[in-house]
């Protein structure tokens, strides 16, 4: 803390900081604030520079008030009291709507900042007095049709006069220089406002593909226009030089029923007006309302992105795909320059007892969730995408440093929409100052009903442990933690298997690749180093397969389909379009492939029986087969029909013992080319070759 300035950290106490408190303690401490005076009692003193003074009555929040100490003054801000109880008592304002409202003939502002003692608004090089209210939210409104005016917020806060970019800004000028008034009327693609969201409405349903923006359209072998841009996304029909699709088409055929987006919002670390100088995934969030201003094609206009980010969400909308926006409500870039911190100095962000700052994030901050007005952000910006954007669901990026109560919050406001919106998250506990019972971690999923989780187990027991780079598992590891397979595929929530994960099988999300760490196959250059790169596709096939057969939610990283690589790159949040584009002259060499995932997708989505949406019906319908150890094999009965699985997680051929005598058709194998109607075997008896996944059915009556 500095010297010389007293410090309000409780309702009736102050803590001074001076080099010469000894030559005080004989003096009596008063403070004086708009002609009143109250008298203090010293309570303690530390290591001489250091004092702690109590008062009788509640102390002057957000008031220009001086500590008068013998022959010392002493500047009076609000410390740590904005982390008490009596602080959100008094403060929280949960119903005022925050921001800047538009109507063409004035526009209202308003912003929420209890400590400040004074708030200015700068607009048009001009200044507009504030008015506050008692709960610290400061009002005004000025006339005419301002679309498209930069604005800021003067504030006098804790000794200084800055300027602050608005929190709730809808967009900015280049770099997030200022704030910007929108007429969001004006942002409306054609036919947008009552377009309809594709058809949907369970979990379980849901096949989860996860694109970067500019991944996806960055390469020029695509064929894509907008390059790098909100827009690439909106063109149709694009083709490499074979007249394969690429982009928006591809991601349609493929068959997925969601995109998730890495983050849209606002971010750090790209220049908007030289973008192609430096690349980042996302996760180094500015400002949480505004789309990021590198993906508009002309970014001095600040509707262009808002407009176009629309036409993107508009045109997966139109081609059958619904929309989930990766969020990062768990941290901000740098909280110092934040316009949280700028505001509310201290309340925004955790901290730990000492007066040091959270970093369960691993980045320097953690966003303070739990306090009612962190909470409230959220939630407005939740509501904001959703009737705004329009947008199908949320990935919450290191959800488990958020907690419970405002998770609850997010799926009881979802819940009031008439379309299914989704809400998944990383569900890791984290060491941030947040108590394990409010922590929004996997193994709380029993609090959180409609909230579904990043299955690491699943993840591990599939491909090894994440942070070993040689480990391997079930797929890699020749039938490694095979034990755990009747739980994987049972969606994670089963009581009689053991190592239950989630209450529901909706709420397990079944993945091996994501953005985050080395893609799956990069990760089998270094597990599986003997193997030819044909059998290395056969693994990749194996767990990919299971991914996508398994109950619970599955989750495909883009290009995943097509072996994937990042050069051995496990962390390229900046590493450039070199690595982290999707290459689409790969998509053209493994068109096989990608038409086995297609397969596996069609099968998922024609048969109900891989998409249970309940533990009762799982435990009926979903039955171990005995098998030669390590070939794993499971039966799922459906209404007309009996489907069997079986993968072989190695190089051996097994005999196989189907459960029943009778013709069973072969629907899939990643062993044959294609799959016809000669594809069966008659009777009970089979084999299964290396590193093959097969699906059998056979009808019923």
């Amino acid at each position: 803390m500095e010297k010389s300035v007293a410090w309000i950290d409780d309702v009736t106490r102050l803590t001074v900081n001076a080099d010469n408190i000894d030559a005080l303690l004989d003096k009596t401490p008063s403070l004086i604030w708009e002609g009143n005076k109250l008298r203090g009692r010293l309570e303690e003193t530390h290591l001489s520079h250091t004092a702690s003074i109590l008062f009788a009555e509640p102390l002057p929040v957000g008031k220009e008030a001086t500590l008068v100490w013998g022959d010392e003054h002493f500047p009076v801000f609000a410390g740590s009291v904005v982390r008490t109880d009596w602080f959100e008592d008094h403060f929280t304002d949960t119903h005022t709507a925050l921001g800047a409202h538009y109507s063409k003939d004035q526009t209202k502002f308003s912003v929420w900042a209890p400590t400040a003692s004074n708030v200015k608004l700068y607009l048009n090089n001009k200044y507009f007095e504030m008015k506050k209210s008692k709960k610290g939210v400061w009002f005004t409104a000025v006339k005419g049709d301002l679309n498209k005016v930069p604005y800021q917020y003067e504030v006098a806060i804790n000794g200084k006069i800055i300027k602050v970019n608005d929190p709730y800004a809808k967009s900015l000028t280049a770099n997030s220089k200022e704030s910007v008034v929108v007429n969001l009327n004006k942002t409306n693609p054609d036919h947008f406002t009552e377009h309809d969201s594709p058809d949907f409405t369970r979990a379980e349903d849901a096949i989860i593909y996860e694109l970067h923006i500019r991944d996806a359209t960055i390469d020029p072998a695509g064929g894509i226009k907008a390059r790098g841009k909100f827009k690439g996304l909106t063109e149709e029909h694009t083709v490499t030089k074979d007249n394969s699709l690429t982009g928006l088409s591809y991601i349609k055929e493929l068959g997925c029923s969601h995109v998730q987006l890495l983050p849209v919002n606002d971010f750090a670390r790209v220049d908007e007006r030289e973008p192609h100088m430096q690349y980042n995934w996302g996760y180094d969030p500015l400002y949480f309302q505004a789309p990021e201003g590198s993906y508009a094609t002309d970014v001095n206009n600040p509707l262009t992105r808002i407009r176009e980010c629309k036409e993107m969400i508009q045109s997966f909308h139109n081609n059958g795909l619904s929309v989930i926006l990766d969020v990062v409500y768990n941290h901000v870039f740098v909280k110092e320059d934040s316009p949280f911190h700028k505001l509310v100095p201290g309340y925004y962000f955790r901290y730990h007892g000492d007066g040091s700052p959270g970093n369960g994030t691993g980045v320097g901050n953690d966003l303070a969730t739990e306090r009612k007005m962190v909470r409230k952000f959220i939630l407005d910006s939740v509501a904001y995408w959703l009737d705004e954007y329009r947008v199908d669901g949320f990935r919450f990026d290191l959800m488990g440093a958020m907690d419970i109560a405002t998770m609850r919050g997010i799926r009881t406001l979802c819940n009031e929409y008439n379309r299914t919106i989704l809400l998944l998250g990383e569900g890791w506990d984290l060491d941030t100052p947040l108590h394990s019972e409010q922590k929004a971690t996997m193994d709380k999923s029993y609090h959180l009903p409609g909230v579904s989780f990043f299955n690491d187990f699943y993840r591990d027991s599939i491909k090894g442990q994440l942070f070993f780079m040689h480990d391997a598992g079930f797929a890699n590891g020749h039938g490694r933690f095979i034990e755990r397979l009747p739980q994987l595929v049972s969606g994670s929530c089963r009581d009689d298997f053991g190592d239950r994960k989630v209450e529901s099988p909706g709420q397990s999300v079944n993945y091996v690749e994501c953005h985050d760490n080395h893609t799956l196959w990069d990760r089998l250059q270094n597990t599986n180093e003997t193997e030819t790169e044909e059998e290395k596709k056969r693994i990749h096939q194996l767990a990919t397969g299971l991914t996508l057969l398994s109950q619970g939610i599955p989750f495909l990283h883009a290009g995943q389909e097509w072996f994937r690589t990042k050069k051995g790159d496990e962390n390229s949040y900046i590493s450039g379009d070199d690595i982290n584009k999707l290459d689409w002259t790969q998509r053209e060499a493994e068109k096989a492939n990608i038409q086995f995932i297609k397969s596996l997708i069609n099968i998922r989505r024609e048969y109900p029986v891989f998409r249970l949406d309940n533990k009762n019906d799982i435990q009926r319908r979903l039955h171990i087969l005995q098998s030669p150890a390590p070939v794993f094999g499971y039966l799922l009965l459906g209404d007309s029909e009996d489907i069997a699985v079986f993968i072989n997680p190695t190089k051996k051929r097994f005999p196989l013992y189907l459960p029943s005598p009778g013709r069973w058709d072969k629907l899939i194998s990643n062993h044959v080319a294609t799959v016809s109607s000669t594809s069966f075997i008659i009777g009970d008896h089979s084999e299964i070759e290396p590193y093959e996944l097969v699906v059998l059915k056979k009808a019923r009556g």
